[in-house]
């Protein structure tokens, strides 16, 4: 293989993610393959190391049954959708602060703490607002539903 190309076991190594100026200049390159395994590899350590990650799976997969069942409209597909992304975007994002907050302050620190703290929060808001979208698609939906058998 030539120099400065990377095959699909090279993004395996951690040397091979963390890219720094000599590696650009020497022309390493990082693959979209590689920069997709790595995103996978995020998701299942978030799933894995967070509880509150796989409670969220859960609540998504009702979502959906729900969904279903309550034959939602394209807009609250839309909706729900977004809010499961959001959700499932906004918890990885905390993953990755808790990780990053444990390995430079491996100690308790009230700085620590607070920004761990303030991920946490945001992870709280994002489903708050997904709980109320939810309300609002499903409670229509089964309104719909009530209006058409009594009618």
């Amino acid at each position: 293989m030539e120099p400065g190309h990377n095959n699909d076991n090279d993004c395996r190594s951690a040397s091979q993610f963390v890219r720094n100026e000599e590696d650009k200049q020497r022309g390493m390159r990082f693959t979209l393959a590689c920069a997709f395994r790595c995103a996978a590899a995020g998701l299942v350590a978030t799933l894995q190391q967070q509880k509150n990650a796989r409670i969220h799976l859960a609540f998504a997969a009702l979502a959906v049954v729900l969904g279903i069942v309550l034959r939602i409209d394209l807009q609250g597909w839309l909706a729900i959708v977004l809010c499961v992304m959001l959700v499932f975007g906004i918890e990885c994002v905390n993953t990755a602060l808790e990780t990053v907050v444990d390995l430079v302050s491996p100690g308790y620190h009230d700085l620590a703490k607070r920004a761990k703290d303030c991920a946490a929060a945001a992870v709280l808001v994002v489903s708050i607002g997904s709980l109320v979208v939810a309300a609002l698609v499903y409670g229509s939906a089964l309104y719909g539903l009530l209006l058409a058998g009594a009618g």
